[in-house]
């Protein structure tokens, strides 16, 4: 049994709120549903996320997802920030399904996060799982605990980047991935 609906009674308290109030009656169970699915990245591990979808394949040109939304929380103030992910890599005789980067994406996301630790988890995921010639992620959000609090700066975001093998290496490899986030996508 969890134990979030008392702490988030407690919590409506400390506020000066009366949880029994007909507004707020529900309220600690559904905060306790929204926190297991924003946390769910801790119910997992790595290989379930990737569910042996690495295949063998000639291929060795870079691949890119781009504009990969994700939301996750700051282990700071436990606020939300949200933005978009954008992985490379350039294989080495192994692939992964495409819809596997998102959801190693969220497995990273979904947990209390620090935007630069996320950045280089995601890189050190997929480059332990492939194998690449390289892997290059770029991540770009909005932090409430900035905007809400502390400074309160509405149109700053944060850009982090981590770069491996070619990527860090081949300043053409790196500048290429980079140029193609400059590009839109055509639909």
């Amino acid at each position: 049994m969890s134990v979030i609906p008392e702490l988030v009674k407690g919590l409506l308290k400390e506020c000066g709120e009366d949880p029994d109030r007909p507004g707020l009656q529900k309220t600690p169970d559904r905060v306790t549903a929204a926190w297991k699915k924003l946390t769910a990245g801790y119910q997992q591990s790595f290989d379930e996320v990737l569910a042996g979808a690495i295949f063998t394949e000639r291929y060795d040109q870079m691949i890119m997802v781009k504009d990969i939304d994700f939301y996750s929380l700051c282990e700071h103030h436990l606020l939300p920030f949200f933005g978009k992910v954008h992985v490379a890599y350039i294989p080495d005789g192994r692939i992964i399904g495409l819809s596997k980067i998102p959801r190693v994406v969220d497995f990273f996301a979904r947990r209390l996060q620090l935007q630069e630790r996320m950045t280089t988890q995601i890189a050190e995921g997929l480059a332990e799982a492939l194998q690449p010639r390289g892997v290059g992620v770029v991540v770009e959000a909005f932090h409430l605990c900035v905007a809400m609090r502390g400074v309160q700066k509405q149109n700053a975001y944060m850009t982090t980047s981590a770069m491996h093998g070619d990527f860090r290496d081949d300043r053409a490899t790196r500048g290429e991935f980079l140029g193609l986030l400059r590009r839109r996508h055509a639909r």
